[in-house]
């Protein structure tokens, strides 16, 4: 199913008779994976299901929806923040829809992006996590996605919200975009609310209290996606200030692709059109000769990607599409609460550090 026409029907954009009887039946789907999840993770709750412990720190970066909420930046994020430790770290990533041991769009990018940090593309953590630590002496796990893979125990997990649909409409899937029941941000050590800006006031006021209620306590920080440049196809910059001067065509296959477009408009861009493709998608040659048609035919004077997509379609350009292509840099940029999220993986550093010098003493 086409994914923009998999978000308006769950948002319920048309009411029309077909549109209705197709969420009546997704509703039903809907109630017999809420019960797998539930006693799921009722069987971890409760230790019928075993965890695997491993000779490491693990944070998670997660979320409670399906897709787009962020997730990538704050990986990257994070590993910058662990490299003053000097602790050898490793990313855990599945890799959605790529053979083991091979890189593609988000395995790639955390990999060009995190040089110091190993990324293992294993779709059983646990597996990943030995091999993190048995091949490359890996000291502290970041496990990308990891919120609802409770094999692996982790030392913290930090879920990443997205205020531009915060809850995925309320419905767990197919119905909506929860990926579990609210309630398991009960096991959540932190939140990073994230696209912080294209927000109203008065909906994250809403959405903190919420969380607030469902997890009284637990540190909370906002979050922005900012973007000072792109980066062309022969590795030219081009400043934020240029790139408002031209007709801008933007294509993507994310998880919210409406999130990147309004990200752009919100830079002040001048967007003459935009194609969107499912999340992970293959992109082919066909594909960016459409996109560069469609481009040249609305007069555009750029074609403006993610990185995570620019890294999947960029051996299938050439210079002399017609039109120039470009990547949009982006970085987290936190407006609020950075130090808790700080304070919290440095506790638990300092915890571990301290306890395995304690080990070694007793050792002698």
């Amino acid at each position: 199913m086409n994914q923009n026409y998999y978000r308006n029907l769950i948002a319920a954009k048309d009411s029309s008779l077909s549109k209705s009887i197709l969420r009546v039946l997704l509703s039903i789907i809907a109630a017999a994976y809420r019960a797998v999840v539930f006693l799921r993770n009722r069987f971890y709750d409760l230790g019928w299901a075993r965890s695997y412990r491993a000779d490491a720190i693990v944070i998670s970066i997660g979320n409670i929806t399906t897709g787009g909420t962020g997730k990538t930046p704050l990986v990257i994020w994070l590993c910058a923040l662990l490299q003053k430790h000097s602790l050898p770290c490793a990313i855990l990533t599945r890799g959605y829809k790529v053979e083991q041991g091979k890189f593609t769009d988000e395995p790639a990018l955390l990999a060009k992006a995190c040089p110091d940090a190993k990324v293992i593309v294993d779709a059983d953590r646990v597996n990943g996590a030995k091999r993190s630590v048995n091949n490359h002496g890996a000291k502290v796990l970041v496990m990308d996605d990891g919120f609802q893979h409770r094999r692996l125990k982790r030392d913290i997990d930090i879920v990443a919200i997205d205020a531009t649909c915060p809850f995925g409409y309320g419905r767990i899937l197919p119905a909506g975009l929860l990926r579990e029941s609210i309630k398991g941000l009960k096991r959540a050590h932190a939140i990073v609310i994230t696209r912080y800006d294209q927000a109203t006031t008065d909906d994250m006021n809403k959405l903190e209290q919420r969380i607030k209620q469902i997890v009284p306590g637990i540190p909370i920080a906002k979050a922005n996606h900012v973007s000072r440049y792109a980066k062309a196809i022969k590795g030219e910059v081009i400043t934020l200030e240029k790139l408002r001067t031209k007709k801008i065509f933007a294509f993507c296959g994310i998880g919210n692709p409406q999130a990147f477009v309004s990200h752009l408009k919100t830079m002040g861009l001048n967007i003459v059109g935009s194609k969107f493709y499912n999340d992970h998608y293959d992109f082919t040659k066909q594909d960016i000769n459409d996109i560069s048609e469609e481009a040249r035919y609305l007069d555009a004077d750029l074609v403006l990607a993610t990185q995570k997509d620019w890294i999947k379609t960029v051996l299938l350009m050439k210079e002399n599409e017609g039109v120039d292509f470009a990547y949009l840099g982006l970085e987290l940029e936190f407006i609020e609460g950075r130090d808790k999220i700080e304070q919290l993986v440095d506790s638990v550093i300092k915890e571990t550090i301290t306890d395995s010098s304690d080990m070694d003493t007793a050792d002698v």
